[in-house]
């Protein structure tokens, strides 16, 4: 079941796209925010906090770009399809509720024989300022898709550095994080149907790797953010590695002034995020003690 080459260039949208303040502290609780200390984070977590203003998470504004769901390029077994990257970059901080609409582009689609990946560029737009809130590159995986004979596609190089890392953060999702998560959006029965997952080739169900990475995204906020959205400008990272919702994991950072490599770790070494890249915004903040 080929995906089709023929696809790349196609545009659909504009969709529209509306949230609520209950939409996005609902998707912070989904990547993990207050569960080290519920009083630690009510920026994200609480609207009506005396003397906090509610922040939006960066990440959320990708979740909102994937409403409309996948561009259709083709069949593929969707028990075999996975969010393989994601990429972003946002124009600034996302209102706590609002309405918007998403573009989105088929930017290439590569021939891995048997296999095949796929990446779209969405662009996020808020509608009562028409200002673009954010821009956002997906890469998914098709198993078996591939064979149509296009060409495979380029390999970027990223290597760790060779120096210890500049932060070490170990955490852990709770058994029914995959169960929170698909509540944002994704209701892929990867995350929650044991007999699809199985059809997968999956144990059980898998937690999403948007919901890592958002967990990322949030300690890269709190810890060299200051707690300050803002801080975070841009982020990509591949999937690598499947991870089991409550299984646990290490964030390994190597910072470069503003700029930075990541990677997410199991306790054997196993890497599940690779390749991980982000951008802060000015000048270097001073730790955060939170999550």
């Amino acid at each position: 079941m080929p995906l089709d080459p023929t696809r790349v260039g196609m545009v659909t949208g504009p969709h529209p796209v509306t949230w609520t303040d209950q939409d996005s502290l609902l998707y912070a609780l989904a990547v993990g925010a207050g569960q080290d200390d519920p009083l630690a984070e009510l920026a994200f977590t609480t609207e009506n906090s005396e003397g906090i203003a509610q922040q939006v998470l960066p990440t959320f504004g990708v979740v909102l770009g994937l409403a409309d769901g996948l561009p259709d390029v083709g069949d593929f077994d969707p028990t075999r399809a996975v969010h393989a990257e994601q990429e972003f970059e946002v124009d600034g901080p996302i209102p706590a509720a609002g309405s918007g609409h998403v573009v989105t582009t088929v930017t290439e689609i590569w021939d891995k024989d048997p296999h095949a990946v796929m990446w779209t560029e969405s662009e996020l737009v808020d509608a009562a300022t028409g200002r673009r809130l954010m821009r956002s590159r997906l890469g998914a995986f098709f198993g078996g898709a591939g064979g149509f004979g296009g060409e495979r596609g380029p390999s970027p190089s990223w290597t760790a550095p060779e120096r210890s890392p500049d932060l070490e953060i170990d955490f852990a999702s709770r058994p029914d994080q995959a169960l929170l998560y698909r509540l944002t959006g994704d209701r892929n029965p990867l995350h929650a149907d044991p007999s699809f997952a199985a059809r997968g080739g999956f144990e059980r169900p898998i937690l999403h790797g948007m919901c890592t990475y958002g967990w990322v995204a949030r300690l890269l906020v709190n810890r060299l953010g200051g707690g300050e959205v803002s801080a975070l400008r841009a982020m990509a990272g591949r999937f690598t590695r499947p991870v089991l919702p409550g299984d646990p994991l290490r964030l390994v950072v190597w910072r470069d002034g503003d700029e930075g490599r990541f990677r997410v770790l199991t306790p054997a070494g196993d890497v599940v995020i690779d390749r991980g890249r982000f951008e802060l915004n000015g000048s270097p903040a001073p730790e955060g003690a939170s999550g």
